[in-house]
């Protein structure tokens, strides 16, 4: 079976070694190069509770799903890529200033009082009164995870394509035949749009780009990162231990394709942070950059058939694409090969 991919981001890039791996031949096609869009942009956290607590069943059940496939995915491509991934199962605390807000955390989970936060990081401000400690939590290299796959992917096979924005999709019979570029054509049996916040310029889906904005801050010489991922006043704060910064986020702006950089929002992050960990105000500002999440109407992913029924998407993963990946790539490949069928919840046809 002959598959083209249009998106080279960290969904595209799985599907396609998955398929790889099941026996077709496939080449992903992408406007930049791979992983420099969503993929590079994210902070890389696999973040369920966090970020899905209040998720509808069929999403958290889908998360759950895929953070439990993501240690044997990441042995797996490590092998595959000879890229260390980072991933670190250190956990998440999300703090809070408001006691009657931890009580609500009880419900949900282990929580720790001012003592108990503070002996997990203990450089959090004097007036955080507890927090909610989520031990599974865990994030991972994303920049090393594009890396990774499109080492992996490539390896195994596949062709990939930098620099050549697909134009349209050809269309004749009830069946898409070719996708069209400034420079080529390109024929196959099945086709995956995966091209991110891209995704509705190609595809009849309702999929739009959400900017976010990101900043990285470097300790000073002698400091040391905080272990576990934190969370609280708006932003959350993700130690890299391998590069000796600590990333800070993250905005949600629907500004189309704009990903100019604000300084008003690095100034907001940043003091944000400082509120969580006032030493931060002698940490140096080391980075500051913008990515595009791709976002459906009803936040769940996009993911299955479309019309024609050879052309599929694997889009709208929004702010959970690093965590939903390893899932995802098995879903979407199992279902170009005629495997499976789509979740209902996330049938691309709900919003027909």
């Amino acid at each position: 079976m002959k598959v083209v991919i249009i998106g080279a981001g960290v969904a595209g890039l799985a599907i396609g070694w998955r398929l790889l791996q099941a026996g077709a031949t496939v080449t992903i096609l992408d406007r930049g190069q791979p992983a420099q869009g969503a993929t590079w942009a994210a902070a890389g956290m696999l973040a369920v509770t966090a970020e899905l607590e209040d998720a509808p069943p069929a999403e958290r059940d889908f998360a759950l799903l895929s953070n439990s496939l993501w240690p044997a995915f990441t042995a797996e491509l490590e092998q595959a890529s000879g890229v260390r991934l980072g991933f670190v199962r250190a956990g998440a605390l999300m703090v809070t200033r408001d006691s009657s807000a931890l009580e609500s955390m009880r419900r949900r989970g282990q929580v720790a009082d001012a003592a108990g936060v503070r002996a997990l990081v203990p450089l959090l401000a004097d007036d955080i009164v507890g927090g909610l400690w989520a031990a599974d939590e865990a994030h991972v290299d994303n920049r090393a995870l594009g890396e990774a796959l499109t080492i992996a992917f490539v390896q195994a096979g596949g062709i990939l394509v930098p620099q050549e924005a697909a134009v349209s999709i050809e269309q004749r019979g009830g069946a898409a035949l070719c996708v069209l570029t400034p420079y080529s054509r390109y024929d196959a049996d099945a086709f995956v749009v995966a091209a991110g916040a891209w995704s509705a310029l190609l595809a009849d889906v309702p999929i739009v780009p959400v900017k976010g904005e990101m900043i990285a801050l470097a300790p000073p010489e002698g400091a040391g990162l905080p272990g576990p991922v934190i969370w609280g006043n708006g932003v959350y704060l993700v130690p890299r231990e391998d590069q000796n910064r600590l990333l800070v986020g993250a905005t949600m702006e629907e500004a189309g394709f704009d990903t100019r950089l604000t300084p008003g929002v690095r100034d907001r992050l940043r003091a944000s942070a400082q509120s969580l960990i006032p030493s931060l105000k002698h940490w140096t500002l080391s980075d500051h950059w913008a990515g595009l999440r791709p976002k459906s109407p009803d936040g769940l992913p996009l993911l299955g058939p479309l019309k024609p029924g050879n052309l599929f998407v694997a889009g709208g993963q929004f702010r959970n694409g690093i965590l939903l990946a390893p899932a995802i790539a098995q879903l979407m490949a199992d279902m170009v090969l005629g495997k499976t069928k789509a979740i209902p919840a996330f049938d691309p046809g709900r919003f027909a």
